[in-house]
């Protein structure tokens, strides 16, 4: 009976204890915090085919300047006045003074290389002295279109001792070379190096054109596609663009302390104006190597490599449409291909 007892006793502790147990589960599954949802897939990012112009530039580091300076020197005599840096020579005009006397400006190709004194001398230079004559408004008579047959005749003697008069020097009506600076163009006086008192076959200063522009020089390697009349964008210090051009392309000469070959570019402003604020100044210039317009394009990150070679855009359903790439530019990149069209939705990385 004892044993019974016992049983039933053993019985209805494991009982008790089975319900303590699945109480305290149930207990736990409902303090346990939902599972959290799936995240949905990540949107597919996409793009579209445009059309559109695409360009590339290249920018170089260039000084805006009156470009290379050269020297001028007189003949015999002592200098008794010398020119204001920034001057520009006139035609005609006195620009210095050597023993008193003035040395005039002339426009032409060949210096004063004798004294025009005996009527009948033909040559070059007495074309220059008829032509620059007959630019300050004096008769000279008829003048031969060639220069080489141009001649001291008595109207042109006449001509030179009117200008004299003008200049309030003596009227000999004859020319020295001495007493003429004949110049290709007008120029400006960049600096002077003589002192009053020297001599005037010393160097007595240096002119420039009176044209600003911007000059550089790069290794061949750089100067790439750049040719002359190309467009140039001239990035003024203020940063302000202002449109210029490309006027001369060039060998330079080898570089004294050694490197590669290098080129010399110079770039004209289309407008003088909008950079005649400025003296001396360091400017950037932009050059468009290559363009296209009006071609279909699309971000970078739009093309996929294809295993067999070439590219790909890939559609919003997953096909892909192979593509010809063209011009890169930037992020972006020319394509065509069966299929691309304007307006054409594709899928980018980014």
């Amino acid at each position: 009976m004892p044993n019974k007892i016992h049983g039933m006793r053993n019985t209805v502790i494991a009982a008790t204890l089975l319900v303590v147990v699945v109480t305290a589960a149930v207990l736990l599954v409902r303090a346990r915090p939902d599972e959290p949802a799936a995240a949905p897939p990540p949107a597919t990012k996409t793009t579209t085919v445009r059309k559109g112009d695409l360009t590339n530039t290249r920018v170089l580091q260039g000084d805006l300047g009156f470009g290379t300076a050269r020297p001028v020197k007189g003949a015999t005599g002592i200098v008794t006045k010398l020119p204001a840096v920034g001057q520009v020579t006139e035609l005609g005009k006195e620009l210095y003074r050597v023993d008193d006397q003035p040395v005039v400006v002339f426009i032409g190709a060949t210096p004063l290389f004798r004294a025009l004194d005996t009527p009948g001398l033909k040559g070059s230079d007495v074309a220059v002295l008829i032509e620059n004559l007959a630019a300050l408004g004096y008769q000279v008579g008829v003048r031969p279109k060639d220069a080489a047959k141009a001649e001291l005749t008595p109207a042109v003697v006449d001509a030179v001792k009117k200008w004299q008069k003008a200049l309030g020097v003596e009227q000999t009506g004859v020319l020295q070379p001495g007493r003429v600076l004949v110049l290709d163009r007008p120029m400006r006086v960049a600096a002077v190096k003589a002192q009053l008192g020297a001599a005037a076959s010393e160097e007595l200063f240096e002119i420039t054109p009176t044209t600003r522009l911007i000059t550089l020089e790069v290794p061949v390697s750089e100067a790439g596609a750049v040719k002359a009349t190309m467009p140039v964008t001239i990035v003024r210090p203020d940063s302000r663009e202002v449109p210029g051009k490309v006027a001369s392309v060039s060998s330079a000469p080898p570089a004294q302390n050694g490197g590669g070959p290098k080129t010399d570019i110079t770039v004209t402003p289309d407008n003088p104006a909008d950079v005649a604020d400025l003296d001396t100044a360091p400017v950037r210039l932009k050059f468009t190597t290559e363009s296209r317009t009006g071609v279909l394009t699309v971000p970078l990150a739009a093309l996929i490599a294809l295993k067999e070679g070439g590219y790909a855009v890939q559609l919003p359903s997953g096909a892909l449409k192979a593509v010809k790439t063209g011009l890169y530019s930037q992020d972006k990149v020319e394509i065509s291909g069966d299929g691309i069209t304007d307006g054409l939705e594709v899928v980018t990385a980014q």
